[in-house]
């Protein structure tokens, strides 16, 4: 980073952004354990009843097996009425902020934006209707500053997880990519894959990265389906592309001195 910066994060602090700055992700344990399972447990439910069968006790199970109970053709249809169903639950923001809280007001701020809805992402085992191929979202219209925090309800690891290209390769690459104009996005993927990492996210934890890395996902050729959850989230000062306040974002910590300021008003009459 080129930009002056006099530091005076602890030292705690400053390990972590070096290894958010080196990494371009972190996996870290969520910070509200209790607030997961009422996630995941929520998700399950509503899943189990789109699918109009007895939910199970083991819910871990449930989420692992849903290819025993859906196919391909079905699965968008259950995916959309579990999204709806689990954004219409007026806890499920604050609950999904409370998991990583720290340390988004470590490495992105303590004034914050959060995507207004919650993403939902389930693949089947060898399913390759559910792809998302190599991209950066900062391609597509977000912002620079912009994190995402991925969330998996389930054990999330090789290819039922997400690949994610480390900031010194993700520079080298995207340095080239021009040369790609009449190619696809496989062509990419395969140019940059001996430099992809795959972070292991079992159930409890999260990962938050910067959406200006290449990252995706291929087919999941485990034999368990993967769930997993992701919502952006910014300063709320630093600058907007395309996504903004009040379409796209919402801010959900924003102190007093900057209500003063976003308020006030000069007093007027005195133009000569």
């Amino acid at each position: 980073m080129d930009v002056p910066v006099t530091n005076m994060l602890t030292a705690a602090e400053e390990a972590l952004n070096q290894t958010f700055l080196s990494d371009g992700y972190l996996v870290v344990p969520v910070e509200n354990q209790a607030g997961l399972d009422r996630i995941r447990d929520c998700v399950a439910e509503l899943a189990a009843s789109h699918l109009k069968i007895d939910l199970p006790n083991d819910r871990q199970a449930f989420l692992d097996g849903l290819h025993q109970h859906v196919d391909v053709p079905g699965l968008n249809d259950m995916r959309l009425a579990v999204i709806n169903g689990m954004n219409q639950q007026p806890w499920l923001r604050a609950t999904y902020f409370s998991l990583v809280r720290s340390v988004l007001d470590q490495v992105v701020g303590n004034e914050l934006v959060m995507q207004r809805r919650i993403n939902l992402s389930i693949q089947l085992p060898e399913d390759d209707s559910s792809l998302l191929p190599v991209h950066a979202d900062v391609w597509d219209g977000d912002s620079a500053y912009e994190v995402v925090v991925w969330v998996p309800l389930v054990d999330c690891f090789k290819t039922k997880g997400m690949y994610i290209l480390p900031p010194t390769p993700n520079d080298k690459h995207a340095a080239t990519l021009s040369q790609y104009a009449d190619g696809t996005t496989e062509d990419i993927y395969h140019a940059i894959e001996p430099d992809l990492q795959w972070p292991d996210l079992p159930y409890g934890k999260a990962m938050v990265f910067s959406q200006t890395l290449m990252h995706g996902n291929r087919i999941n050729e485990e034999p368990e389906t993967r769930w997993s959850m992701n919502c952006r989230f910014k300063s709320m000062f630093s600058p907007y592309a395309d996504k903004l306040p009040g379409e796209f974002f919402e801010p959900v910590t924003l102190r007093a001195a900057s209500r003063f300021g976003l308020d006030y008003k000069l007093p007027s009459g005195f133009e000569e």
